[in-house]
């Protein structure tokens, strides 16, 4: 059973943890605007901003990095908040916004749509929609009668995953070499390129299912001490999940549209902050997870641009997630 109530000791925790975020965010986005292939001094980077100055460094401040700082911000806080969202509805610690085939559905739309040489403009829209649809596959698979059941939803999950995983290694194999490169480039997860076209395509959207989520704290605290007791309260199982679900397909399938897939952001995050304010109430762990999940890929995407060739933030997300991910699961035995 989830611990809810706060003691003196854990609201100073919260609060602590409140300041250090909202710090660390700030600090890491002015980090960000300065340093890049072309580094800019404090002096430099406040003239941009106020668009004065060097005309080269306005047009790098505002048409490439702040673009590129709100899409890491939006991304990462779409993923830490559905991956809070799964992990209260599926009561799995270990749960992640993958887990329900959207990675999968949204990879085989966006291989197929390079392999069959569409627009690059419709490919985020593309994503977003094989990201539902599998989703929606997924719960009509883990039906059962009027209810769904956890275990139905998490195997039919892993047999989507599978099948489309699969389909998505032949398109790649059958396509030209021309076109390989860039669907790898969303498969791995990147920001490179993004700007104002995708946060304008997505981002609302986001943003209004980022409120969705913060308000249904409540509705996770109730799922997360039983299923009986939640029916005994008035709640209707099969409805809250298929609603939180809904809400976290949302924000995970909105984060692909705009940077591809990206892993591991959404299984940390809720767990450190858990840890952070020793507490596990959604009505505060949800909003702390979109401030985390902003502030974990805002940094990973600076350590993807400081080398001399720039990685994906997918693989950077990777490399350091692994073994937090090994050591969570050796807590867990």
């Amino acid at each position: 059973m989830p611990k809810l109530s706060f003691n003196l000791s854990q609201k100073k925790r919260l609060g602590s943890t409140i300041l250090l975020l909202a710090i660390a965010l700030i600090l890491i986005a002015i980090i960000s605007l300065s340093l890049g292939p072309v580094h800019l001094t404090m002096s430099e980077l406040w003239q941009a901003i106020l668009g004065r100055g060097d005309p080269i460094n306005q047009t790098i401040i505002r048409q490439l990095r702040v673009p590129r700082i709100l899409a890491a911000m939006v991304v990462g806080a779409a993923l830490g908040t559905s991956g809070a969202l799964l992990q209260g509805m599926l009561r799995n610690p270990l749960a992640t916004p993958f887990l329900l085939g959207i990675s999968a559905g949204a990879g085989l739309v966006i291989v197929s749509a390079i392999t069959l040489g569409l627009y690059s403009s419709l490919i985020p829209i593309a994503a977003w929609c094989g990201a539902i649809a599998t989703t929606t596959l997924v719960y009509f698979l883990a039906r059962s009668g009027n209810t769904i059941a956890i275990e139905r939803l998490i195997l039919a999950g892993v047999a989507v995953s599978s099948l489309f995983g699969s389909l998505q290694t032949v398109l790649l194999l059958l396509s030209e070499d021309s076109r390989i490169q860039n669907a790898l480039n969303w498969i791995v997860g990147s920001l490179n390129g993004r700007g104002w076209p995708e946060l304008h395509i997505a981002g609302p959207y986001i943003l209004i299912a980022l409120i969705l989520a913060c308000l249904l704290g409540r509705s996770l605290n109730v799922l997360n001490l039983g299923d009986d007791l939640a029916v005994g309260l008035g709640f209707s199982l099969a409805r809250s999940r298929i609603f939180i679900g809904g809400i976290a397909t949302l924000l995970a399938a909105g984060a692909v549209s705009i940077a591809g897939l990206i892993g591991f952001v959404g299984l940390i995050v809720p767990q450190a902050i858990r840890l952070l304010i020793g507490n596990s109430d959604y009505r505060w762990l949800i909003p702390l997870s979109a401030v985390g999940g902003a502030l974990v890929l805002l940094g990973a995407d600076l350590l993807a641009r400081l080398g001399s060739v720039e990685l994906p933030v997918g693989a950077v997300t990777a490399l350091f997630g692994s073994p937090i991910f090994v050591w969570l699961l050796y807590r867990r035995k």
